[in-house]
């Protein structure tokens, strides 16, 4: 039972090869939970200020001070 020079060297690599697919998984994990982790909770509105207390949608977009010369009375349009 004669095993070859190189069998030794071939495991070698390979176990070089799974060891490097490893840390390279482990360091893609760390930094996808790092990222999920700083970004959590980011959600950002265009909403005017102020409005929320309104009485009609209405009401809101004529205090609104960006809207004032785009809300046109006769030709006010709804969307569901």
């Amino acid at each position: 039972d004669t095993k070859s020079p190189t069998a030794g060297a071939d495991v070698a690599v390979i176990g070089g090869v799974i060891a490097a697919v490893v840390f390279v998984l482990i360091c893609l994990l760390v930094v996808m939970v790092r990222y999920m982790y700083r970004h959590k909770g980011t959600y950002h509105t265009n909403e005017a200020k102020g409005t929320e207390f309104a009485e009609s949608a209405d009401a809101a977009l004529k205090n609104d001070p960006t809207l004032q010369e785009a809300v046109d009375e006769s030709k006010k349009e709804y969307f569901i």
